[in-house]
């Protein structure tokens, strides 16, 4: 794959909000790895697409005869089998329509996956009905992948001997070539056109864009804007708490329904900085997503503190964060400071006692848009203990001097962007990409490539 060129001739390019269905291509439906990752969702996210219908609550007999909620099944299967929770997920939906029906008929919930059924059989058969039930269709299905057709591919190329990476094969009077393995075999399970393009229409519209931890997000038409973290959307409840953590030029306008993919994830009430008092009369000062104990009103009233910033939390409330280091008379500068040294301009980020250097100026930009570094002489710096060199927030878009390369940063990494496609199709803008120097880009560690394969 190309890597990502910038040109003028994208520099003024309006962004459309994502939402547009990729074009189905016969050949390539989903990657390997979208088919075999049984981590691609937890519990709670499997449950967040089940409770847009009837599978929500639903509770039946596993493949064992263990009772359990559709979701478990789900994931279950999926870690058991080695096939991916959002595959089966898809299966579900293409076959009998059931993560979206509100009110599944009996046989919907029977052949769930449409397992042993084929086109022409009827349901009836005596033959198939050690098949019938949700807990054994999802279960069938998975293994029928993953003991069936990977492992006849893996084996000796192809299955039933006709389905196959590379392998032409006629599909509805058309020649199909799959691209991979998974594509194979979807086409085992399904032997036309018009299924396995409803499954990749579904795939596209649930899991067509997997945006990384940083990215902040906002529904057309819609106020609310969240952060992606870990594949859960966290509302942002506040201007002030979106303003004192994030920039909100870098918010994405994406439709509703991939909004809805995700999800919610504990909400963002507070700005960073918050002093914050719960039902005990405890004080926290909260520091990114760590709340800090304040130990006792000397150290408050030494820092500067006002109790008029403080705001009332509940214990319930508290217990979403977890509790870093108590802040006491002995602690530097536990909200952070910036400071400039007067001999090379050099500037430094102090907290907790702990100096960060900032190699680049668009590092600094990029973290502190509306503060000015305090003048002052090496002595002050060097009292510090020396951290490692501050990196770029989250959700920035950046490349090398050097290099035409664009990446995005998330998790503290930078994830190299491999096509101007991919950056189209996560609606981000080109004039948000920051140009720092090679050597502050290397500092970020490299994580895998972003396709939007």
């Amino acid at each position: 794959m190309k890597r990502l060129l910038i040109s003028l001739a994208f520099s003024s390019l309006v962004l459309a909000p994502f939402g547009s269905a990729l074009a189905f291509d016969p050949n390539y439906i989903i990657s390997d790895e979208d088919l075999t990752n049984p981590f691609a969702l937890d519990r709670n996210q499997i449950q967040a697409y089940l409770d847009r219908g009837f599978l929500g609550t639903y509770r039946t007999e596993d493949n064992t005869g263990v009772v359990r909620y559709a979701a478990d099944i789900i994931l279950r299967t999926a870690q058991s089998a080695g096939v991916s929770p959002k595959f089966l997920l898809v299966l579900l939906q293409k076959e009998q329509s059931l993560v979206e029906d509100d009110a599944p008929t009996d046989s919907q919930l029977d052949w769930a996956t449409g397992y042993a059924v084929c086109d022409d059989c009827s349901k009836d058969d005596g033959t198939i009905q050690r098949w019938r039930g949700f807990g054994k269709q999802v279960n069938s299905a998975a293994l029928q992948f993953s003991e069936g057709y990977l492992a006849d591919i893996e084996n000796s190329g192809s299955t039933q001997g006709k389905y196959g990476p590379d392998l032409p094969v006629k599909i509805d009077s058309t020649t199909v070539t799959p691209a991979n393995a998974a594509t194979a075999a979807l086409y085992a399970y399904t032997p036309h056109l018009h299924g396995n393009s409803n499954f990749a229409s579904i795939w596209d519209r649930w899991f067509g864009e997997n945006y990384p931890s940083g990215s902040l997000l906002q529904a057309v038409g819609d106020p609310n804007v969240y952060l992606i973290t870990d594949g859960y959307k966290r509302l942002i409840t506040s201007y002030s708490a979106l303003t004192s953590r994030f920039n909100s030029s870098l918010i994405i306008q994406v439709n509703t329904t991939l909004l809805s993919n995700y999800p919610d994830g504990t909400p963002i009430n507070f700005p960073n900085y918050s002093l914050l008092q719960d039902e005990d009369s405890n004080i926290f000062l909260l520091v990114d997503e760590t709340l800090r104990k304040i130990d006792s009103d000397k150290t408050f009233n030494s820092i500067g503190f006002s109790s008029d910033e403080i705001v009332d939390i509940t214990n319930t409330e508290r217990a979403q964060y977890s509790e870093g280091l108590a802040i006491t008379s002995a602690t530097i500068a536990p909200t952070g400071q910036l400071y400039q040294l007067k001999t090379n301009k050099a500037v430094y980020y102090v907290r907790d006692g702990v100096r960060q250097v900032i190699v680049d100026p668009a590092i600094l930009a990029a973290r502190f848009p509306n503060e000015e570094p305090t003048p002052v002489d090496s002595v002050i710096i060097e009292q510090y203990k020396e951290g490692k060199a501050l990196l770029l927030p989250d959700g920035n878009l950046v490349k090398g001097a050097g290099s035409p390369t664009v990446y995005i940063i998330t998790d503290g990494m930078r994830r190299a962007i491999d096509s101007e496609s991919t950056f189209l199709s996560f609606g981000w803008s080109w004039n948000k990409i920051l140009t720092i120097s090679d050597e502050a880009l290397a500092l970020h560690p490299l994580g895998a490539a972003l396709t939007s394969e």
